[in-house]
């Protein structure tokens, strides 16, 4: 599709053609005051209007959705969820009344309700300027707790209090969580929107702190509209089938999730751990249907092979550390043989880190490194292009492989070294490191599927909670040190 300038180009194009032949002089005033009324209607076409400018005309403009007059009753019915003489209980009514209107909304509708949320309801900013400057001429006198109190209440906008009527009917939390799931993607494209993202978000974090929330065991004989759920959710092993679950929930596995008293059937985020006797390398054995249960009596180990948060709504809202805690704390109550807490994670971003990178990475090798993989590839000396090329097909490169032995050095590295704004730059090692793990083992073939080796060549790797040294590894990393392994550094070869 043609956007709104092209087409505007276009039909100046066909004026200026079609427009009778003039003298010099007027030829060049008519294209004046035609290039002139051309950018005024690209001006109005590309810059949208406020909704104070809509909510004051009579006509609706362009793509705009909902006329001035549909506008304004919305507005209407915001500002009566809000108003002062409502109590919480009938404000919860009008805000639902609201939501059933947005129900049956188009997007571009409910866009301009999350327009009228960020621009009619943001804080007074005469009210914040007079109560930010009393706080800085309190600084230090007896005056300064009350300053503050002022300006913590200027703070708070109408749009505060609309959203928090929202929360009060029954499915109100959800209503939030899900439009701000719907908000999330249009943000880099709309930045009007960010004010009523970060409200949410700020809401949000309290709202749902881990105080409020509820540690439950998922298992078989849990509700099937919850297990059909976990199937929804599941974001690291797609779950193929009602078998695929049953064995991930057996006598040896355990699941839990986070729950929020206002989302009760819902799971804000689970985890699912296998109990073992060492170290898992391998998802394959984990999701194997046919084998057998392990003895749980004689388990040391628990694994955490799959975590999944299930609202795009919440993202920004970190419970994933607090619900590890709360899972270790309950599995060792319940196996006080359990010495060992560890993951099998992926590495989602390796393969599209090492194919901007392969380069970098073969100038850090030595001469005689260079010469072995050289001949091992089959081109001296080797380029991006021929490393890349080689390890395309890891699964067949044997043990010995200067190949194979490249491509885990490389992992390493990407795991244990690279970092971006103070953080590691791989989003699983992101989550576990700032949770106080280090990286412990990479494992060769760990995940063999399509989809593992679409991310990481099929690699995999374990991040280990050492409870005792949870404090010292988030310390390290606040340094800018990723906490690993002696076996992981080596292969780092700095």
């Amino acid at each position: 599709m043609n956007s709104t300038p092209e087409w505007i180009a276009r039909s100046v194009s066909r004026l200026r053609t079609s427009a009778p032949a003039a003298d010099k002089a007027g030829d060049k005033l008519a294209k004046s005051a035609l290039d002139k009324s051309v950018t005024d209607v690209v001006a109005k076409v590309a810059v949208p209007r406020s909704t104070n400018e809509r909510l004051a005309a009579t006509l609706r403009r362009g793509s705009e959705a909902l006329s001035p007059r549909a506008l304004r009753r919305l507005l209407a019915d915001l500002q009566e969820v809000v108003a002062p003489q409502v109590s919480e209980i009938e404000g919860g009514r009008r805000a639902q009344a609201v939501a059933d209107w947005y129900a049956k909304a188009e997007l571009e509708e409910r866009r301009d309700m999350w327009l009228l949320m960020c621009e009619q309801f943001a804080p007074d900013a005469t009210r914040f300027k007079s109560a930010r400057q009393r706080y800085e001429a309190a600084a230090g006198t007896a005056e300064e707790g009350q300053a503050e109190i002022s300006l913590r209440r200027a703070l708070v906008s109408p749009r505060t209090r609309l959203l928090q009527r929202f929360s009060v009917f029954p499915e109100g939390m959800h209503f939030l969580v899900d439009m701000r799931a719907e908000i999330l993607p249009l943000l880099k494209a709309d930045k009007r929107l960010l004010a009523l993202d970060a409200e949410l978000e700020h809401l949000f974090s309290t709202w749902f702190d881990v105080a409020f929330l509820e540690l439950r065991r998922l298992s078989w004989d849990s509700p099937a509209s919850l297990l059909e759920k976990l199937i929804k959710y599941e974001a690291v092993h797609d779950i193929r089938s009602w078998a695929d679950l049953k064995n991930r929930l057996d006598s040896d596995r355990r699941c839990y999730g986070f729950f929020h008293p206002r989302l009760p059937g819902e799971p804000l985020i689970f985890v699912e751990v296998a109990l073992v006797d060492k170290i898992s390398s391998s998802i394959t054995p984990l999701l194997d249907e046919a084998a057998a249960p392990v003895d749980i009596t004689r388990a040391t180990t628990a694994i955490f092979y799959s975590i999944s948060n299930t609202q795009t709504g919440l993202r920004g809202v970190s419970f994933g550390d607090s619900l590890i805690k709360h899972v270790v704390e309950t599995l060792t109550a319940e196996f006080p043989r359990l010495r060992t807490f560890a993951t099998l994670s992926p590495i989602p971003g390796f393969r599209a880190w090492l194919s901007k990178h392969a380069g970098a990475m073969l100038e850090r090798l030595d001469d005689k490194r260079r010469a072995e993989l050289g001949r091992a590839v089959g081109f001296e000396p080797p380029q991006a292009t021929h490393l890349l090329g080689a390890i395309d097909k890891a699964l067949e490169l044997d043990a010995k492989s200067p190949v194979r032995q490249m491509l885990l050095e490389c992992a390493a590295y990407y795991l244990g070294r690279e970092m971006q704004e103070g953080k590691p730059v791989d989003p699983v090692a992101r989550f576990h490191l700032g949770n106080g793990a280090r990286v412990e083992r990479l494992n060769w073939a760990g995940d063999p599927s399509s989809k593992g080796l679409k991310q990481s060549y099929g690699l995999m790797v374990n991040y280990l909670y050492d409870l005792k040294r949870i404090d010292k590894h988030r310390s390290l990393l606040a340094q800018g040190k990723v906490p690993v392994s002696g076996d992981i550094d080596s292969l780092c070869r700095d």
